[in-house]
């Protein structure tokens, strides 16, 4: 199934010439597997807790999400084997969690399942968009990296990897279609039903697109880029709640400790496998961040 995620990292490296680079270094293959891993395993904790919220009802959803439970952990046990039979470690990742971002770059909409009528349908839009744009972006990855592996090298070692990550995607893409229905079932109720789909697709568009991005992105200006997709999300929302939302994420966007830890376990590895790439390579690449510090969902891409 396919399944279209045309958003570039920094508006200018596209998921599979990331990963036709990722392949080549066994380490960083191994970092993205292990990302994978943990990824599919906290997804099955948030899973959970929207079961809990949603208490039973609708029926019909509830089973969904507790059939989408199961595959995830399905895919957390088929990852974590693959690692373990690499001799690889499965420790949670070391740079912080592209789900813990998301989760911070969330407004309150998705916690709303409480409250009245009308205020548990905005919250149950509000997740299942949430769901639906992190489920095309594990398909973007996923099918991505299969791409990469089948013009690497064939080793025994990329050949378990891709084995590993065919079973998994036509999955993933079925979770796509999955939250793509929901939200359709929704937006035929209304005209208004219609409009708030179409609003928290975009929303959770972008800030699942910036919380991808915040992972990814350690070059100089990360901050500015940070804050620049922090204002672009605070601008989809009621202009009562903006202030609010960019004071409590503002101190994660200028001050990461994330992305101090990021940068400073890119720049270890580095001098522990070719110290002489630090001055040829990594500064080089580190400085490029210079040179595009305009956020990306500022784009006219970011706006599709």
């Amino acid at each position: 199934m396919a399944v279209n995620y045309p958003r570039k990292i920094l508006n200018t490296i596209g998921p599979r010439q990331m990963m036709a680079e990722v392949v080549k270094e066994r380490k960083i293959q191994v970092l993205f597997l292990n990302s994978y891993r943990f990824n599919e395993q906290r997804s099955c904790q948030e899973l959970t807790a929207l079961m809990e919220a949603l208490d039973g009802e609708p029926k019909e959803l509830v089973r969904d999400l507790s059939h989408h439970v199961s595959d995830e952990a399905r895919h957390a046990v088929w990852l974590t084997d693959l690692l373990v039979e690499m001799g690889e470690g499965i420790g949670n990742p070391k740079s912080g969690s592209y789900i813990d971002e998301l989760n911070r770059l969330l407004d309150s909409s998705v916690e709303d399942l409480s409250g009245g009528s009308a205020q548990r349908e905005n919250a149950l839009i509000a997740a299942l968009a949430s769901i639906n744009a992190t489920e095309k972006r594990g398909c973007q990855a996923f099918s991505a990296h299969i791409n990469a592996l089948r013009q690497a090298p064939a080793t025994e070692e990329n050949q378990r990897i891709r084995e590993t990550l065919e079973k998994i995607l036509p999955e993933e893409a079925a979770h796509v279609s999955w939250g793509s229905r929901w939200l359709g079932k929704i937006a035929s109720q209304s005209a208004d039903h219609r409009a708030r789909v179409q609003v928290a697709k975009r929303k959770y568009f972008m800030i699942e697109h910036a919380a991808f991005e915040a992972g990814m992105d350690i070059t100089a200006g990360a901050e500015l880029r940070r804050l620049g997709n922090l204002v672009e999300i605070a601008n989809t929302l009621p202009a009562w709640e903006r202030p609010a939302y960019l004071l409590e994420r503002l101190p994660q966007a200028l001050l990461s400790p994330d992305l101090t830890k990021s940068r400073l376990f890119a720049v270890k590895r580095v001098m522990e496998e070719k110290p002489e790439n630090l001055v040829e390579q990594f500064i080089p690449m580190f400085l490029s961040g210079l040179n595009n510090l305009r956020p990306s969902l500022a784009t006219p891409q970011g706006r599709a």
